[in-house]
């Protein structure tokens, strides 16, 4: 989860929008991805390794496909699921109208058209520097207020002993 945060912050981050030879796309192909089911309604195993959580041959091809499809379609219309129909027809081709791979900039939009937009830090730098000290400072206080309480109660002990012993009975 943490790696598709941080993409999502790299794309959002407008670093590539403006250069015309690179570009960060997110392709989520994969995100609503059901697992591909036999005609008896039972896992259909034959897209997967022996270990059960690798693909086969036939799974990798059909997230091959998957991603390919993703590729060529603008960023704002991309499928999210993939259907495992191990179907070839399904394979999309360059178009004469848009012979390229689809990015932000070439689908028409901004990171910010497709709600991504930049993220700002909510917390200035120096808040954080500020509570990490002041959370240091009352943990130490909250130690030293503990132990002096011990110390105190230990020496009341002590000084009791010896009152006692020194009482003649």
């Amino acid at each position: 989860l943490t790696k598709v945060i941080n993409t999502l912050q790299l794309i959002s981050s407008g670093r590539y929008e403006e250069r015309k030879d690179f570009a960060v796309v997110m392709q989520p192909f994969f995100r609503n991805t059901l697992l591909p089911l036999d005609a008896d309604g039972k896992p259909d195993m034959s897209f997967f390794a022996a270990d059960c959580f690798h693909f086969s041959g036939r799974g990798y091809a059909e997230m091959a496909i998957a991603l390919w499809n993703n590729m060529l379609e603008p960023a704002a219309g991309k499928q999210t699921y993939n259907n495992f129909t191990y179907d070839r027809s399904k394979l999309k081709c360059p178009s004469p109208e848009n012979p390229f791979l689809f990015t932000l900039r070439n689908s028409g939009f901004r990171s910010a058209d497709l709600n991504l937009g930049k993220s700002e830090p909510t917390v200035p730098y120096w808040a954080v520097i500020v509570a990490a000290v002041a959370g240091v400072l009352s943990g130490s206080l909250l130690i030293w207020i503990v132990l002096r309480r011990r110390v105190k109660r230990y020496q009341h002990g002590t000084d009791t002993e010896k009152n006692m012993k020194m009482t003649p009975l």
